[in-house]
């Protein structure tokens, strides 16, 4: 069977986009260059790689076969590319992590101060929900996974590399706002913003709650930390997030911290991995990197953030998001 690296590229691509047109536009080709390359697959392997229903195209038992096989060889093509890397002592490569949503607020400062040092690192980055974090994990889909809540079911390493305190929040003109020590049943009369659910804040909060035997009054289920802030700051409820998600508002004065007991409630943030997974160089190195500079780059970070009155949002160019 004679095929080629690139004709096994261009598969691989049509087979993730289920469409000729995305892969061509992905490998900077022509449609017709794709399918040409697809079909002359096509009489390697003798049997059809894609089957079209109305105006769909899915792969066909053969191609599920070759698509399996295309991820086993550009991984070990990846794997052999990062050994000869660590032969060499040079720190470059690919680097994929995962990392869930809230975690956004604060890492793209860590990513942006780890590329300036080893600039020839490229990080392809998830960023996704607790639930679709854990599966990945079981997967063994990323290097590292950035995430609050370790998981029991799975046997992983879990290195804890900065505080999250988690916080009640409420608009700046509400009544407790300039309360001390509100008592829990007291803030329990509140109706609550919460996150949808399987998100770590809201597993987080529900578990406090019901620990000291305390019903939550929920409002609104929202998808994101930003929607809930943007609901309390309209005065649709109360709600509990990670503090390192309100920096902005709280300089702006637009939120307020309420001074309830027991709060702010102290959790972690970790950098996970299965435990039998044999970390690269590059893995290894930005492991490290977390643990021991993660809390000057951020109090750095927040300084500026603060005196600036903005967000630094824009993506760094060695930075791929997966859609």
């Amino acid at each position: 069977m004679n095929m080629t690296l690139r004709q096994l590229t261009l598969f691989k691509s049509v087979a993730e986009h289920l469409s000729f047109t995305r892969a061509a536009v992905e490998m900077c080709l022509t449609q017709p260059a794709v399918s040409i390359q697809i079909k002359q697959l096509e009489s390697h392997v003798g049997m059809p790689l894609f089957e079209q229903i109305g105006k769909r195209i899915f792969l066909t038992d053969a191609g599920r076969e070759l698509y399996a096989a295309c991820q086993d060889i550009f991984s070990r093509i990846e794997t052999l590319d990062m050994s000869l890397n660590e032969l060499q002592g040079s720190i470059k490569g690919r680097l994929k992590l995962a990392v869930v949503t809230t975690a956004t607020y604060f890492t793209p400062h860590l990513f942006s101060r780890f590329l300036r040092q080893y600039p020839d690192v490229n990080i392809r980055l998830n960023v996704t929900n607790r639930n679709s974090i854990l599966e990945r994990l079981a997967n063994n889909e990323d290097d590292l996974v950035i995430m609050g809540q370790v998981p029991e079911h799975l046997n992983v390493q879990a290195h804890q590399f900065l505080e999250n305190p988690l916080v009640v929040l409420a608009p700046a003109n509400h009544p407790l706002a300039n309360e001390r020590n509100i008592p829990l049943s007291r803030i329990a009369q509140e109706t609550f913003l919460v996150r949808e659910l399987g998100s770590g804040t809201r597993l987080a909060m529900e578990r406090y709650f019901d620990g000291v035997e305390l019903g939550l009054k929920v409002g609104m289920e929202l998808g994101s930390s930003e929607a809930i802030k943007q609901g309390v700051i309209a005065g649709l409820g109360i709600s509990v997030l990670s503090r390192h998600t309100l920096t902005l508002e709280l300089a702006a004065g637009i939120i307020k911290l309420l001074d309830v007991e027991g709060f702010p409630q102290m959790r972690y943030w970790y950098i996970v991995h299965l435990s039998e997974k044999k970390l690269s160089l590059v893995a290894r190195t930005f492991l490290e990197f977390l643990i021991t500079r993660t809390r000057d780059v951020l109090t750095e970070a927040e300084k500026t953030l603060v005196e600036a009155g903005m967000h630094i949002n824009e993506p760094h160019p060695h930075i791929m998001i997966a859609k």
